[in-house]
């Protein structure tokens, strides 16, 4: 396999081809833009669609229609253009419809500006949408993770039948990384329960409307038996350093990155310091937390938002030891010397205290 320097916006469209998706149906909005832009140069190449909608409202619809018939496909937003299309993200979490969105953050609430955050967490993770479901929520940190990453929501969407989001922040998406991709490409097969016009296909059908109430329940606890599954089977998280780590950093996407680095030069210093880095925010790496809780003095949580991974961090390690927490807002990042800065701090304070010689001896 050979090397490719790309963007890793470029990179999530020629992995997307190459997992098989032919439609790519989206609106352009910065920091997300060269999506768009790499989907309109290299979709129809490989003998799919691109369409530029009049709107994201009408993205997620026409994804709607091009997954019921069985194609595998994508689109790609930014905060304001992911809020618009929740309602559709809704209907086809119920209509259980497979489909990849590509969510590149910026920062908000409202238009906010250009700058990147990762202040999207709750509504991607938490489910923006009206209804009770989930949906899968992978976090790359990397050019080559938004490609690998990209290639397993396809695969995700199809064995689970719903929505997989793709959530970077705006610095993954821009930066420019050399990237792999596989030799063999997946080749698009219609799955049998699409509607494509043929006689076989006429009974199938595809919904979110169950007007009995004891129909919908039976469908709802499907749902939530398929996440239970991908919770149990599909919930990764990246452990640098952490199993013997007496402070755990908590970091996903470009914060992850950093505190690697910190991680790295905190150890250098003989500091017991590690990193988990979420990969599923969603189904989020619960049990991993909370293994690590047993042995770790305390918790570190890096983010580029008001805290919105932290809860779950704290639901995670569910009381056993304290969860801190360092952010940045409106475009700005966490500095390496800022995050090493706290985790000096950290260390001071919880640094078990050894008692003198002599003290111990007359405790026996």
């Amino acid at each position: 396999m050979r090397k490719q320097l790309m963007k890793g916006n470029e990179a999530i469209v020629k992995s997307a081809i190459l997992a098989g998706c032919r439609a790519f149906y989206g609106y352009p909005i910065t920091p997300a833009s060269e999506i768009a832009e790499a989907a309109a140069l290299y979709m129809p190449q490989a003998g799919g669609t691109f369409l530029q909608a009049e709107s994201e409202v009408a993205a997620i619809n026409m994804l709607y229609g091009a997954s019921s018939a069985g194609v595998r496909c994508m689109t790609a937003s930014s905060g304001p253009g992911i809020s618009l299309m929740q309602e559709g993200i809704s209907y086809m979490a119920g209509a259980e419809l497979p489909c990849v969105i590509a969510d590149i953050s910026r920062s908000g609430p409202g238009l906010g500006n250009l700058g990147s955050e990762q202040s999207d967490y709750n509504q991607v993770v938490k489910g923006g949408g009206n209804g009770s479901y989930h949906t899968i929520v992978l976090a790359p940190h990397s050019a080559q993770e938004m490609a690998d990453l990209t290639a397993l929501a396809f695969e995700l969407a199809d064995r689970y039948r719903g929505p997989v989001v793709l959530l970077a922040d705006g610095f993954v998406g821009q930066m420019m990384e050399p990237v792999e991709f596989p030799q063999a490409a997946v080749q698009p097969q219609v799955p049998d329960w699409a509607v494509t016009g043929t006689a076989e296909s006429r009974g199938n059908m595809i919904t979110s409307l169950h007007m009995d109430f004891n129909d919908m329940e039976v469908h709802l606890r499907g749902l939530e038996a398929k996440f239970k599954r991908a919770r149990q089977l599909e919930t990764r998280a990246e452990d640098w350093y952490a199993e013997d780590a007496e402070i755990v950093l908590v970091g996903y996407g470009i914060v992850g990155r950093i505190l690697k680095a910190v991680t790295m030069e905190a150890r250098a210093e003989g500091l017991p310091v590690g990193l988990l880095r979420p990969i599923t925010l969603s189904p989020f790496p619960t049990t991993q937390l909370y293994r690590l809780a047993e042995r770790a003095r305390v918790f570190l949580v890096v983010e580029m938002s008001n805290g919105q991974m932290v809860e779950d961090v704290r639901l995670a390690v569910n009381g056993a030891r304290p969860v801190e927490f360092l952010n940045r807002m409106g475009g700005n990042v966490p500095s390496h010397d800022e995050v090493l800065a706290v985790v000096r701090q950290l260390a001071r304070k919880h640094t078990p205290v050894t008692q003198p010689e002599e003290e111990q001896v007359a405790h026996v």
